[in-house]
């Protein structure tokens, strides 16, 4: 078997799942992958690493490589390092990332980037996978083009292989000489997989079935439209690729508890958590606002935990009680919810490198596991969908969830699961002879993930306390019947503060309902560069509508007690541009920012309504902040370029990060008089001099 080294630096799971992938596929290329976290740094060597290298790195926050990658960034980093450090190596790197973020597959540039100046060379061109759009569209032929991509890389490099069973492909290889393409590789891929000995593994399974009952005309079924539980023709009658079943790999038991008690703060988490109480919630927004917003304080007293403004912590939070009773009731184990878990790996799994999920207490009771442990509400992959598929015995259900997973059917998974948001819980009900064991859900459902919050406070201006706020996120879920959906934290929360809420007022919120104080799981996310620069005499413009005037109440705070602390100290312009959608409904902290204009700490405070009516504006209401921005395009040019201020942005990732963005671009081009590329750039500079910052979602 010819190895390659296959590393992967993953935050949630899904660069691990595309690893794991790429090992299980390269023996059938006669491959044999050395596959290992980026973090594992005792379990290879770069420095002496004569093999290729793949990798495969996910994007976490706002650009940052995952927490995972951190040790392996810090060291490639090294200034000291010669440029011809890794000369020796030849790799290909597949990044993941979302474009609705600014720094898109970020965590795989940078590392990219950082390995060809050391010298490393590519032996197959960089993949870019998008979330926004479905990482399979590049994923899938990114994989198949990278057997063709190695093959090349041992004849070339080695003089050798196993050229009887690859000759196709690797004579289509021989004949190129610069690194290949996914979208050629594909195709050659495809070529070499029609030669391999049928006594080897397939790639994939290739199913020849009728999806027309007997009795039951196609015409007929085309008038049916598409569904999650449907399909139409041409899919309804085609021959499917499917990808092969992935291998079980766990032997999960249940075992009666014993009266073993079990504690939350088993949650596991790679930094302290903190077990602290609410000692306040409040409602920001009226009741007819479109969105409910609630501030929350945490009383962080008695704990070591420690913040500055801009900085954001992790909530840890459970699932929806009644989604795990469903899931309970639904997988005929409600009678058992107290029952230990045990897991050990199948002895004779074909998994490699097949290991117990690092998530999971050992010995936790099941309703536990499915409460804090298991992310069930989100989007199955295509290898969850075939895993089911083998696990439902009604032909026809059995039929649709292959279609689903199929190449053939990749438009109906993006359009019906993945744009829908559907869950497993959503894809139970849909196919009911769908009865999946216990340990597929433990091989396939991700970690619960902890939920990010920015601190909306000053430890100066609140010692001892700790706000955040955000909006009850509620969402219908329509995939086979209507469901409204809250958010898995905000839902949670929301309830949680019931019995203490203090209702929506224009005035402080001094008093609030005495009740018992319900305490919360936190963590600390030290990772961030959104903070206040370290002199207050640099002036800072604040772009935060909605939720994302957050941190900005933090910033103000803070610049308000150093102001007391300082009195005659020289202190920066501070311009705020806030936007929301009515001016009686949810402008948030009015008072607040009211006050802190007055006394001096905020010197401009520019509010946009994007649902209010003109009143009386010469030149109209600006309804959205990149509009305020524009109409102070002098004063914002002058900050940022000749005052040396910084900018920050906070909020909506998808819309209104990018509308500011193009936004500064104009106004940056129109007031030095730079072409458009020429502003790019600039704006490209302060955020390299972290003078431009985002804390964006």
């Amino acid at each position: 078997m010819r190895r390659f080294l296959l590393l992967y630096a993953t935050q949630r799971g899904q660069a691990k799942a595309i690893a794991e992938e790429i090992s299980e596929k390269a023996v059938t290329y006669g491959f044999s992958a050395d596959l290992h976290c980026i973090s594992e740094s005792d379990k290879y060597d770069l420095n002496t690493e004569t093999a290729p290298l793949v990798m495969v790195v996910s994007t976490t926050g706002n650009g940052d490589p995952p927490d995972t990658a951190r040790k392996f960034v810090k060291a490639i980093q090294d200034k000291t390092l010669p440029p011809d450090f890794l000369a020796h190596l030849r790799y290909g790197l597949l990044g993941l990332g979302d474009s609705e973020y600014t720094y898109f597959c970020n965590g795989g540039k940078v590392i990219d980037k950082r390995l060809q100046e050391l010298g490393a060379q590519r032996f197959y061109d960089t993949g870019h996978a998008d979330d926004c759009v479905g990482l399979e569209l590049v994923v899938e032929p990114w994989i198949n083009g990278l057997w063709a991509a190695l093959e090349k890389h041992f004849l070339l490099n080695r003089g050798r292989g196993d050229v009887s069973e690859t000759l196709t492909m690797a004579s289509l290889a021989s004949r190129r000489t610069d690194p290949m393409t996914p979208e050629l590789l594909h195709v050659e891929s495809q070529v070499g997989l029609l030669r391999l000995d049928d006594s080897g593994g397939k790639a994939a399974e290739v199913l020849e079935q009728n999806a027309v009952n007997s009795g039951q005309s196609s015409t007929l079924i085309a008038d049916f439209e598409a569904s999650l539980t449907r399909s139409v023709p041409p899919l309804s009658q085609a021959s499917l690729n499917i990808p092969s079943l992935p291998p079980e790999y766990l032997e999960v038991h249940l075992e009666e508890a014993l009266g073993q008690e079990e504690s939350h703060a088993s949650v596991s988490s790679a930094d302290p958590v903190f077990h602290v109480p609410i000692s306040k919630a409040v409602q920001l927004t009226a009741n007819d606002a479109v969105k409910t917003t609630l501030l929350i304080e945490l009383d962080i007293s008695k704990t070591d935990f420690s913040y500055q403004p801009g900085d954001a912590f992790n909530v840890i939070c459970p699932n929806s009680d009644a989604e795990v009773q469903f899931l309970l009731q639904r997988l005929q184990l409600a009678d058992r919810r107290e029952h230990r878990v045990a897991m050990t790996i199948k002895a004779d799994t074909r998994k490699k490198g097949a290991a117990l999920p690092q998530h999971v207490p050992e010995r936790c009771s099941l309703q536990f596991l499915l409460t804090w442990c298991l992310e069930i509400r989100a989007v199955p992959k295509k290898a969850f969908l075939r895993a089911l598929a083998d696990h439902t015995g009604d032909s026809v259900e059995r039929r649709r969830l292959q279609e689903l997973c199929s190449r053939q059917g990749a438009a109906d998974y993006s359009r019906f699961v993945r744009d829908a948001s559907a869950c497993l819980s959503d894809l139970l009900r849909a196919f009911p002879s769908c009865q999946p064991p216990l340990g597929l859900l433990l091989e396939h459902l991700p970690k619960l993930q902890p939920r990010l919050y920015s601190c909306a406070s000053s430890s100066l201006f609140h010692p001892g306390k700790l706000h955040f706020i955000f909006n009850i996120v509620e969402f219908l879920s329509n995939t086979t019947e209507v469901v409204l959906r809250r958010g898995v934290c905000t839902g949670w929360l929301a309830t949680l503060v019931e019995s203490i809420l203090q209702p929506y007022t224009c005035t402080n919120h001094a008093d609030g309902k005495k009740a018992l104080a319900p305490k919360i799981f936190i963590s600390p996310r030290t990772t961030n560069s959104f903070h206040l620069p370290n002199g207050p005499s640099v002036p800072i413009i604040m772009v935060g509508p909605g939720a994302g005037v957050a941190p900005f109440i933090g910033f103000l705070q803070h610049r308000e007690k150093l102001r007391e602390r300082h009195a005659g100290g020289c202190f920066g312009a501070t311009w705020l541009f806030f936007g929301c959608r009515h001016k009686e409904r949810d402008y948030l902290f009015r008072d607040e920012l009211r006050r802190f204009l007055k006394c001096g700490v905020l010197t401009h405070l520019e509010v946009s309504f994007s649902r209010d009516a003109a009143v009386g504006e010469e030149e109209g209401p600006a309804r959205y902040v990149q509009d305020s921005l524009q109409r102070h395009s002098k004063q914002v040019v002058g900050v940022l370029l000749r005052e040396s201020g910084y900018i920050y942005v906070c909020g909506d990732a998808k819309n209104m990060a990018k509308d500011v963005h193009d936004a500064l671009v104009e106004i940056i081009s129109r007031e030095t008089g730079a072409e458009k590329l020429e502003a790019m750039k600039t704006l490209a500079t302060l955020k390299e001099e972290k003078r431009y910052l985002q804390d964006i979602w």
